[in-house]
This record gives C-alpha cells, sequence and structure tokens, in this order.
C-alpha cells in the first residue's frame, strides 16, 4: 500500500457538588466537604444559583459523604446522578435545542443545538457515576491500547478525541462505549453488565453519526472522521457474532463491510482536510524492514500466495474476474510485507490496522460484491488476509477474529476448495 493509502487509517465546565438537607450530622458533613453554607431559600439556594450549580433543595434523597468515593459497580448503578452544569465564567448563548434521543440506560440525555444546518451538536447532559468511571477509564486506560504512544506526538486519543467528545455527542457515546467493553474484557465477571452500558452508548453513538453526517464540512470532518473510527472499534471489541464474519455474511450485508463502506466515502470526500493539523501523520521511523528471524516466516506466506495466484490464473483463464483476484493477491503480499517490517520493529496487535484494514479498503467494489455473494475463489483469497488478523490477536480488540473469520470462510466453501485453504487454517488454528 502507498504511504497516502496507509495514512488514511492511521468545555470549562463546574462539577455539581449538591449540598442536600437531610439530618444535621450528615448536612454538616456535606458542607465541610463543599464549603457552601445553604440558606434553604426556594426553589433554590441563593449560594447555588451564585455558583451557577443545581440545588437539591427539594431532593427526598440525600448523599453521605461516603458516596464521594466510592464508585457504583455495573451491578449496582447509583440512582444518584452527578450533574455538569455550564460555568458562570463562561456564559454560553442558549437557543432552541432539538433532542436526537438518549440511550435506554437514562445515563446521558443529549440534546442537539439547531443554530444553523452545520452546527456541531453540543452535550447538555447528566452524567451518572457510572458514565464519569466510563469516561475516566478511557483517558487513562482504554486510549492506550488503540495508540502507540511513541508515535502518537499529538496525543490524538488521550487529549483531542476525548476533547472533541465535549462537543460531538457521538465521539462521547462510542468513547464510554469503548472504555465500557474494555472493563468488561478486563473484569469478565462483570462483562454483561459492561455490555449492556456499551450497547446503549453504542446505539445512542450511531443515530448521532447518522444525525450530522449531512453536515459535513471542513471545520468538523476531522471529529466526525474519529467518530466512524470509533465505531469501527467498537465493533470489533464487541467480539465475533455468528453469522457475521466482517466482510460477508449468512444472510445479508455484512455489518462491518457497511461501517467501513461509510468510513470509505468519508475520505474520499474530506481526506486532505482530515489529515492535518493534530491528524497529519508521520512515517514510523522504528520500521526500517524485516527482520532476520521473521524474513524465513514471510517468505513462506509468499510462496503460498504465489501458488494461490498460479491456480487461479489456470482456473481463470484471463478473464476480467481473474484479474480482479490476482490484483488482490498482489496488494496482498505488500500488505504481508508491510505487516512484517511492522511487527520487525515489535509493533503488532492495533499497530497492524492500517494493513488488515487497508486492504479491504483499497479493494474495488466488484471484488467486495465477489466476497459478499460468496463467490469460492473469493473466499478462498480473504482466507490468506485472514492470517494478518492472527498478528492482531495480542489487541483485546482482535480476539478471537482470526479464528471465527477463517472458520466462517471454511464452512462456506465446498469441500473441492478446502486444498487451497490449508495453509491458513493451519496456521491459525495450529
Amino acid at each position: 500500500m502507498s504511504e497516502p493509502e496507509t495514512a488514511k487509517f492511521k468545555a470549562s465546565t463546574t462539577l455539581y457538588s449538591p449540598c442536600h438537607h437531610g439530618r444535621q450530622t450528615e448536612h454538616d458533613q456535606i458542607q465541610e466537604i463543599s464549603h457552601l453554607q445553604c440558606d434553604e431559600k426556594k426553589p433554590a439556594c441563593s449560594k447555588c444559583i451564585h455558583h451557577a450549580i443545581e440545588c437539591d433543595f427539594l431532593s427526598t434523597t440525600s448523599i453521605s459523604p461516603a458516596s464521594y468515593s466510592a464508585a457504583p459497580s455495573p451491578s449496582r448503578p447509583s440512582k444518584t446522578q452527578f450533574r455538569f452544569k455550564p460555568s458562570k465564567y463562561q456564559p454560553r448563548k442558549r437557543t432552541p435545542k432539538d433532542e436526537i434521543g438518549q440511550p435506554s440506560s437514562q445515563a446521558v440525555s443529549t440534546e442537539v443545538q439547531r443554530e444553523s444546518p452545520s452546527a456541531i451538536p453540543q452535550i447538555q447532559d447528566t452524567l451518572s457515576f457510572a458514565d464519569l468511571r466510563l469516561f475516566h477509564h478511557f483517558v487513562t486506560e482504554t486510549y492506550r491500547t488503540i495508540t502507540d504512544e511513541a508515535t502518537d506526538h499529538n496525543r490524538i486519543w488521550q487529549t483531542h478525541v476525548p476533547q472533541w467528545g465535549f462537543t460531538l455527542p457521538s465521539i462521547f457515546h462510542l468513547i464510554l462505549a469503548l472504555a465500557a467493553l474494555h472493563l468488561g474484557y478486563l473484569h469478565p465477571e462483570l462483562r454483561d453488565q459492561y455490555v449492556m452500558q456499551a450497547d446503549d452508548h453504542f446505539t445512542f453513538g450511531i443515530r448521532s453519526v447518522s444525525a450530522i453526517l449531512s453536515s459535513l464540512n471542513s471545520g468538523n470532518c476531522q471529529s466526525i472522521y474519529m467518530s466512524t473510527v470509533l465505531v469501527c472499534f467498537v465493533y470489533f471489541a464487541h467480539g465475533p457474532k455468528p453469522g457475521e464474519y466482517l466482510v460477508f455474511s449468512e444472510t445479508g450485508k455484512a455489518e462491518w463491510l457497511v461501517l467501513m463502506r461509510g468510513v470509505r466515502s468519508i475520505l474520499m470526500s474530506s481526506h486532505d482536510k482530515i489529515f492535518t493539523g493534530v491528524l497529519e501523520t508521520r512515517p514510523d521511523p522504528a520500521i526500517q524492514g524485516v527482520s532476520h528471524l521473521l524474513q524465513d516466516e514471510l517468505g513462506e506466506h509468499q510462496s503460498r500466495i504465489q501458488q494461490l495466484q498460479r491456480f487461479i490464473e489456470n482456473q481463470t483463464g484471463g478473464s476480467s474476474t481473474g484479474q480482479v483476484y490476482i490484483g488482490a493477491l498482489e496488494k496482498l503480499l505488500q500488505m504481508f510485507e508491510e505487516a512484517y517490517q511492522c511487527r520487525s520493529a515489535g509493533k503488532d496487535g492495533v499497530h497492524l490496522m492500517p494493513y488488515v484494514v487497508g486492504w479491504i479498503y483499497t479493494r474495488p467494489e466488484e471484488f467486495i460484491s465477489l466476497l459478499e455473494a460468496k463467490e469460492p475463489l473469493s473466499l478462498v483469497v480473504l482466507a490468506y488476509w485472514s492470517i494478518l488478523l492472527k498478528f492482531m490477536g495480542s489487541s483485546w480488540l482482535m480476539v478471537g477474529w482470526d479464528r471465527h473469520v477463517i472458520t466462517g470462510i471454511r464452512e462456506c466453501l465446498a469441500l473441492e476448495f478446502h486444498q487451497w485453504i490449508e495453509w491458513p487454517v493451519s496456521f491459525i488454528c495450529n
């Protein structure tokens, strides 16, 4: 893949500190924490109004100081909603807003300002403690798993993407979804609860992306593109689904392939505007070539792919469809070379995403249609591509995808073609 093609993949707020009115001892303890004396005026105390926060004077539930130190588990979500209120030091013009939906958990409700057709939605939210925990986990842990900090000089995933989430609901909900799935991976005993959280945020994130795609412009194309990248990450992180094999499906169009087409359409319309500024790509100086330790392994893969090329040439007799297959295999040989250069520098897992996803991204629509139709020779070619998925298995995002895809390919192929996928099957499954 050429360098430009590879490069394609590569709010001032005040935290609401409630002043509660309950038993005197509990009230005094919280007053010591917040240093705010409530004058108990209705409907809100003057101190709360002065500090631009929402008074809980009318609340029937009081919070003990312990609530500030213990994060609720997903299985016991907190009933208390912690609110972020706009700071009085950063006034904003209030305009009519149009709510576009909310996750079923009621954890976050997001409203969209309609100041102009191209306006980016603004978040004016109510956040649960569980959501705050997800956001914290993303900016401290999850982001490290989807970037190479040695080459991410602009700290895109640590700094800029979370900041964009404050003004773009799709990013905000998708990073929470990804963080929830990461926690589910780290704590398998709680995975079901975290998956429920992730599904809520993912559903709303997808709807938010759809709502703003029509307003794609030079001002928001970077953040919208990162939204689509996050959608793909969340899809991978959810893990393999029965009957879904990334680029083909047992029923209808493959879900992930639909997502990939969305990413491609955004890149085609705004590529030069997207990869500038903080998203400008740079070559990795650590990647120099294929090491001697991996040279023999790469050579074996190349030899097997070349054998497949000769078989397809004999089967197709130089037809236009045959040329599509040969072109796919030639590009795959290049992807293997670049992937092994990356592995030689000690980088695997998510670092191989540009090569693995890049091969699919650059395939012509004719080849993709053959895959969707599960044409045998196209599936044989895909089997060799799935070897690259094995090298990504060290990333929590990609666990199990290699075996899942090669198993789906084998089940869809007639027995007469099984001999032509023996190499990828043995390499992946052994």
